[in-house]
């Protein structure tokens, strides 16, 4: 146990200042996003709109995400990644403030579209960028530990969020659930979104590849089995998490008669479970390999995804939304590492933008359609569509990549 804490650690401590202080900028945006995530919602219903609107907006920004990744990829390469990380961040932000300060339809439209932009600008961005600023034998903790950062800062965020709305609320003397509190509470996430620029304006660019970069079509003609290969998975998946998880949030509000703060809590609690599951992932790949690691971690989440969804008991339903956090997306990281692995490094931002469309898809069209399916039957028929599309999603990694010793493509 001590020589492979030792081989951890030691893995942490290669990694370089970039990684260092693209990980600081993960810690503080995670905690404004996790503060969003939590009472966005919220915040819409608090103004009168209902879940088709908020399945409507969703799709908005998907649509947009899915629209710009290649685009955003294109724009990667011209600008390099520490300027579209700077671009992402500040069209964040812009987007939640102008929502808190705006909260009109047209607003709300307009700024779904620039968040989608900025989900696929940081999408194309991120992954190439920690090939850049890393070498093999700790890449896969790297990437582990961006997205395991994102999701127990997230810890913060949701506890911070499921209370900011009474504190705020206090001051000035109006409900925590009224929309001026809610709409303070997005304020602060924009400040929060801002202060998270400081460690990237410390970045040292120039590390980009000197290799002429390929367009998308250039590497769908090269090798378009890998391109399938890679992007499908993604794309099923995605199908079936806009179903649920942009609903969550409601489903325990529904469903179960929770508090803002007892969510936020529960949230908070999620996020470190899945934290700590990403903390993990890397050992644990190491032994197995990446591609089997998704495969078992995610077949694992889907009894724990059913108990969460259909048990009439909240203390069961908590316990499986735990575990199906923790399961389900501590190898996301790993596949991340797994895709760039598999593409030369002058298709990395293409196949990037390319991944990050395929996952967008998803996320465009399910929410629509599961808000008008929640006000029309309840939550269980989309708790059935996730599980569904995660079952073929598990299987198609399987066939394409598990059945080599080697992972191959």
């Amino acid at each position: 146990m001590q020589r492979n804490v030792n081989d951890y650690w030691s893995k942490i401590a290669r990694f370089s200042g970039n990684a260092r202080l693209f990980l600081l900028r993960t810690i503080l945006l995670g905690v404004s996003f996790g503060i969003h995530q939590l009472l966005f919602n919220f915040y819409a219903l608090s103004l009168g709109y209902n879940e088709a609107f908020l399945g409507r907006l969703l799709t908005i920004s998907s649509l947009a995400a899915m629209i710009t990744a290649l685009p955003a990829g294109i724009l990667c390469d011209r600008l390099g990644r520490k300027r579209t990380l700077i671009l992402s961040t500040l069209g964040y932000a812009v987007g939640i403030g102008l929502m808190a300060l705006f909260p009109i339809p047209a607003v709300f439209y307009a700024m779904q579209i620039l968040i989608g932009a900025t989900q696929s600008l940081s999408g194309v961005s991120t992954g190439p960028f920690l090939m850049e600023n890393s070498a093999g034998e700790e890449r896969s903790y790297l990437f582990a530990f961006s997205t395991g950062l994102q999701t127990i800062s997230g810890f913060a965020g949701n506890w911070i969020g499921g209370r900011l709305p009474s504190w705020l609320g206090d001051t000035f003397h109006v409900a925590a659930t009224s929309t001026r509190a809610y709409g303070w509470t997005l304020l602060f996430v924009a400040g929060g979104t801002l202060l998270s620029l400081i460690p990237l304006l410390l970045l040292q660019a120039g590390q980009e590849s000197d290799e002429r970069n390929l367009s998308p079509l250039e590497f769908a003609r090269q090798q378009p089995r890998l391109l399938a290969k890679l992007i499908t998975p993604m794309m099923i998946t995605s199908l079936g998490a806009g179903l649920l998880m942009p609903f969550i949030n409601i489903f325990f509000r529904t469903v179960h008669h929770l508090s803002d703060a007892t969510i936020g809590s529960l949230f908070a609690w999620g996020s470190l479970a899945m934290g700590v599951g990403l903390l993990l992932a890397p050992p644990l790949a190491d032994r197995i390999g990446k591609i089997r690691l998704v495969v078992i971690t995610q077949a694992l989440s889907i009894p724990f995804l059913a108990l969460l969804g259909f048990s009439p008991w909240f203390g069961l339903s908590a316990t499986g939304y735990f575990f199906r956090l923790a399961l389900m997306n501590m190898a996301i990281p790993m596949y991340d590492a797994f895709v760039m692995e598999h593409v030369q490094p002058s298709a990395r931002a293409t196949v990037a933008s390319l991944v990050n469309m395929s996952w967008t898809l998803g996320w465009a069209f399910s929410p629509s359609i599961s808000g008008r399916i929640q006000l029309n039957y309840g939550f269980q028929p989309v708790f059935l569509g996730t599980m569904l599309s995660y079952v073929i999603a598990i299987f198609c990694y399987w066939h394409f990549f598990g059945r080599t010793a080697e992972e191959g493509a």
